[in-house]
């Protein structure tokens, strides 16, 4: 098998196993590979396949660092809409039970359940509707509705 032929198979490879993981990152170690084929059909020796695959490969995967789509949206999951649906949906809490520490605390009924409420920093306690922000474990982090989501 020629060299050019085993560069572009690798490079195949590599396309094929991009499918599994939808990162991007191996199809820019793929572009690396298919570099050092063409260096190869061009008669390059086995070092200059070897350096033009390794330049376009980093390169290639700095470019996709820096691009919107090498940048990983990390979020906390306790605030995450996608991940809990229960964020965003309001309630009504009648009675704030008083300060527990420096957190205001409820009992609420929320689908079908008893939950404990705690009221975001900077919020009022007084009856009436919230909205959902964080869920820790069993309890429901709220804010008054129309308050920007932090």
């Amino acid at each position: 098998m020629t060299d050019w032929i085993a560069w572009f198979v690798l490079a195949g490879i590599l396309v094929v196993l991009e499918m599994f993981t939808g990162t991007f990152y191996l199809l820019m170690i793929a572009l690396g590979f298919a570099a050092g084929g063409v260096a190869a059909l061009a008669d390059a020796s086995a070092a200059a396949q070897l350096v033009a695959a390794a330049v376009v490969g980093v390169l290639a995967t700095y470019g996709l660092r820096r691009s919107k789509w090498g940048k990983t949206a990390r979020r906390d999951a306790q605030r995450d809409p996608n991940v809990n649906l229960d964020i965003g949906q309001t309630l009504v809490v009648d009675d704030w039970s008083g300060e527990q520490g420096s957190t205001r605390t409820a009992r609420v009924m929320y689908r079908g359940a008893m939950w404990d409420v705690e009221l975001e920093a900077g919020a009022r306690a007084r009856s009436g509707t919230y909205v959902i922000r964080e869920v820790r474990g069993n309890r429901l982090v709220v804010a008054e509705p129309g308050t920007i989501n932090q």
